[in-house]
Formats: structure tokens, sequence, C-alpha cells
């Protein structure tokens, strides 16, 4: 079971990270599609949507500047989920768990960047002498090959090895320094949000984010609830926008 799991996680994350499907990178690299998957094969779903989720609130706000990687929430996920969800770790201590593998995932990420610049020089060699077949697997075949092996292997010995390895320290570290994952793992959450609000936030809608907030956490809205009532504030507001312009139009 556990070799099938890691060798399932290596391959999510080559996937995620690997740039093929360009488009659905972004969905198949995501914490809370890896704790869907998961949770379905420790067949606890929502424990895994639960972590995935709150993990992926660390990195909703980061930009990434010039196309440098800031940190990687798809190593973070990756790594933290199965290891939760085998060794029964809460969602707190999960997520304080992921985040030192974020910051891994960069160097990573370089190490794609460094291999890739390589097979580009050799591409452009090729096309010196109109070689289109191998100019084909410069750009596709060799760095897809390259990627597999930097993204399976690391995670596939993380995960084979990293829970009973993870239940070890767990086992004989003080209980102070668990409870400081805990928090560390209930603030950042939040620090992500902070952050997507200083990307997106204006100061005209910023009491719509207020209103959501204080329904959900002192009226006990249910999330699908606020977001519906949400959903139509926004029409409301935009159709609103839309009559006054067509009024100041005419």
């Amino acid at each position: 079971m556990n070799l099938l799991v890691a060798a399932l996680c290596g391959i999510l994350y080559f996937i995620g990270t690997s740039r093929l499907g360009y488009g659905l990178s972004q969905a198949t690299g995501s914490p809370i599609f890896y704790g869907l998957i998961l949770g379905l094969v420790y067949g606890e779903v929502e424990k895994g949507l639960i972590i995935g989720a709150t993990i992926q609130l660390i990195y909703i706000g980061i930009i990434f500047t010039g196309g440098n990687m800031p940190a990687d929430q798809s190593l973070a996920g990756i790594i933290a989920i199965p290891i939760a969800l085998q060794t029964g770790m809460n969602v707190e201590v999960a997520v304080g768990l992921a985040v030192p593998f974020g910051i891994l995932g960069i160097f990573i990420d370089q190490l794609r960047r460094i291999t890739n610049s390589y097979w580009v020089s050799k591409a452009e060699k090729y096309a010196q002498v109109m070689d289109t077949r191998k100019i084909f697997h410069c750009a596709i075949t060799y760095p897809t090959i390259t990627i597999f092996l930097l993204t399976f292997t690391p995670v596939f010995v993380i995960t084979l090895f990293g829970a009973n390895a993870v239940t070890s320290i767990m086992n004989i570290l003080p209980q102070g320094i668990i409870d400081g994952f805990s928090v560390a793992g209930g603030i950042l959450p939040a620090l992500g949000f902070a952050i997507i609000i200083m990307v997106i936030g204006k100061r005209e809608i910023m009491p719509y984010f207020f209103i959501g907030f204080f329904l959900v956490a002192y009226l006990k809205v249910d999330v699908m609830a606020a977001a519906a009532f949400g959903f139509c504030v926004a029409a409301l507001t935009m159709f609103n926008s839309i009559k006054q312009k067509q009024k100041e139009v005419n």
C-alpha cells in the first residue's frame, strides 16, 4: 500500500508541475486536488479536502512575478497530505509540516530551469542543420523525461519513508514544539488571505469581504450559503453598475 501511494504521489506531482496540458496545471497541481485524490485512497475524503484546502489558502495570494516561483504549493501538498492521513496528524500540524516542503520545491523548480536551458542549447544546434525530429525531442521528449526524474524521485522517496520518520520525530518532540506547529498552522492560512486581500482588495468593496466573514464567523452561516449570498450581491452590484454607466452615456 505504501509503495503504491508513494508512486501515485510521485506521478501526481509530476503531472501537476510538468507543464504538460499547461492550462490544467493550476488545477492538477493544487493541494485541494491532491487532497481529493489521496482522501479517496485513504478513505478520508473530507479530511483530505480540508487539509488540501487549508494548505492552498497559504499560497492563494502568491504571484509568480516574472515566472519565478516564490513557493511550491504542489510539493507542500503532495508531501504533507499523505503523511497526515497516514499518521492521523491534525490539520494545523499538517499545514506547519507543509511549509518547509513548499520552500524545497523552489530548488526543484530551479533544477528544472537549469536542465531546460541545456536542452534549449541542444535544440539550437539541431536548428542549424534543420533536424526537426531532434528539435522536437529537445523541446518535448527529453525535458519531460528529465522533469519526471526530478519530480517523481524525491516525492516517491519522501512519501515512502516519510510517514514512519515523521511519526518517530513526533513521538520524541516536546509538546511545546508540537503546539507551536499547530499555532503556526492556524496562522498561515490567515496570512494567505491577507496577501490576497492586499493584491486584489479595493477600499470600496472591502465591506463585502467583512460581511461574508462575519456571516460565517458569528452567525454560523454555512460557507456554501455565504457563497450563494455573495454571488447574488455581486450580481446586483454589477447590474446596478451597468445601469449607472448606461445612464451616464445617455
